[in-house]
């Protein structure tokens, strides 16, 4: 699947991220717990090279716990702070001024070698559209500051929001990279909720997310759609999920649309399981 999607205010918020960078102290970036390297944004690391970083795995409650813990793993690693949080619920949010405090260590003992009264922690706060950014920014500022909505593109300006007397968070829009080059990432993405529904195919991301279950989470399928045997031909699946569901026009023709939309709704709303649709590199 090829999508190209790179609105002109996100060119815009790259260059303006790059430019406060010199302000921040510590950057943040959130990720969706489902697809960690899939919606991380490449242009990040160079935007915050030098910078203590946080990970924060977003949408824990819906990705699967086992590999959740196995990302955590990868990204400290890397030399990242990892939390796992469901902004949502705000489950773990708590746990994040602290974290941004103790990554800030090293520059309060700097200002106090100096004699310098300390002044508020500014933190960065990256990530691509949907994967819950305003939302935990609300959480954390204990007021609706932010503007949420469940489709890409919300936030459209920076701003500065106070977290406490201790931090100090910049908002910026998601940035989305303009290319996809590995397909599987584009449907990774689109499945989750970070591109915009209306540009992408319904039925080829379904396909993907068939063949990944059958793969990885075969029992699931099952389960759910009352499933004896999982055929090995994926559009043979299509077809058993669609006579099991009733999706059928005049002349008993399977309504692929339609089963296409069930599948991607019953996904996204976890109705499938916690699933993770990504692992971590071998």
């Amino acid at each position: 699947m090829s999508i190209q999607w790179y609105p002109g205010h996100m060119a815009k918020a790259r260059r303006e991220a790059k430019e406060k960078l010199k302000l921040i102290d510590v950057v943040i970036e959130l990720v969706d717990a489902r697809i960690p390297l899939s919606s991380r944004n490449p242009v990040i690391d160079e935007l915050a090279k030098g910078k203590p970083r946080i990970m924060l795995l977003n949408k824990t409650d819906l990705a699967d716990p086992k590999i959740n813990e196995l990302w955590t793993s990868y990204f400290k690693e890397k030399d990242f702070a990892v939390l796992q949080i469901d902004a949502q619920k705000g489950t773990g949010v708590k746990k994040v001024p602290p974290l941004v405090l103790q990554q800030a260590t090293p520059l309060l003992n700097k200002w106090k070698a100096k004699g310098m009264n300390p002044r508020p922690i500014r933190a960065l706060i990256l990530g691509i559209p949907n994967v819950g950014k305003s939302t935990i920014i609300n959480r954390l500022a204990n007021k609706k500051i932010a503007k949420i909505g469940d489709k890409p593109g919300v936030t459209k300006a920076q701003q500065w929001i106070k977290v406490g007397k201790e931090m100090e968070l910049l908002d910026t829009p998601g940035i989305l990279w303009p290319k996809f080059e590995d397909e599987a990432v584009g449907f990774r993405l689109a499945l989750t909720g970070a591109i915009k529904e209306e540009i992408f195919d319904f039925q080829e991301s379904t396909l993907f997310l068939l063949r990944f279950l059958s793969k990885y989470y075969p029992e699931r399928l099952k389960a759910r759609y009352q499933l004896d045997l999982i055929p090995e031909d994926v559009v043979e699946l299509y077809d058993v999920i669609g006579r099991k569901r009733g999706c059928l026009m005049s002349g008993g023709l399977i309504d692929y649309d339609k089963v296409a939309e069930i599948l991607f709704r019953e996904f996204r709303s976890g109705t499938l399981g916690k699933i993770s649709l990504e692992l971590p590199p071998q």
